[in-house]
């Protein structure tokens, strides 16, 4: 089932997800439910607080960039395959030098912003079936990471630019919490209190 995609300015947004467990209701569905919102907004990641759910859940499928010719073939490779589901993911560790991409979102639409991250992770997580798993990954999956992680830390990546780009890009956020947008996806806008 295709979910709505939560809007910026919603508070769910910020909060810190919580740990989960096996018996948590229904994740098998949760995480197909997922995949397809995934895909249908030609998404490359989705953390559950992009659906409205405060847990640490968040899958990867970073098969899109695969296309980019700039990229080595192992790399293309890697990344047509880099598909992974992350429960109760821990960063151990970011290493490397910083470097700039242009990321977006799909819960703060049409915004793009180069944010600085480190290149390498290591990073602890459960896969769907709760084995655990420590993997160190680099390059553009790390970045995919790096952002899904985020979201279940309550951080967006606006919160990582300039305070000059977060001036420039201040009408388009208010916009998107009012829900003057439209995308070929589905969004749900924060309920704003009337004065």
């Amino acid at each position: 089932m295709i979910l709505p995609i939560i809007a910026y300015g919603d508070p769910v947004l910020r909060k810190i997800g919580i740990d989960i467990d096996q018996n948590y209701l229904e994740l098998s569905q949760l995480i197909l439910d997922m995949k397809e919102t995934m895909n249908n907004a030609l998404g490359v990641g989705l953390a559950a607080p992009q659906i409205g759910l405060a847990i640490r859940l968040f899958i990867i499928d970073t098969s899109p960039f695969a296309a980019d010719e700039d990229l080595e073939d192992n790399e293309q490779e890697f990344l047509s395959n880099f598909k992974k589901i992350f429960i109760n993911a821990k960063i151990i560790k970011e290493e490397g030098d910083e470097w700039a991409f242009s990321e977006g979102c799909l819960s703060i639409p049409d915004i793009r912003e180069d944010v600085f991250r480190k290149e390498k992770i290591t990073i602890e997580y459960l896969d769907e079936n709760f084995v655990k798993h420590i993997d160190v990954i680099d390059g553009i999956a790390a970045r995919v990471v790096q952002h899904e992680y985020d979201h279940i830390e309550g951080i967006l990546f606006t919160d990582k630019i300039s305070s000059l780009k977060k001036r420039l890009i201040k009408k388009k956020l208010e916009n998107i919490t009012k829900g003057n947008i439209t995308t070929d996806y589905r969004m749900k806008f924060p309920t704003l209190k009337r004065k």
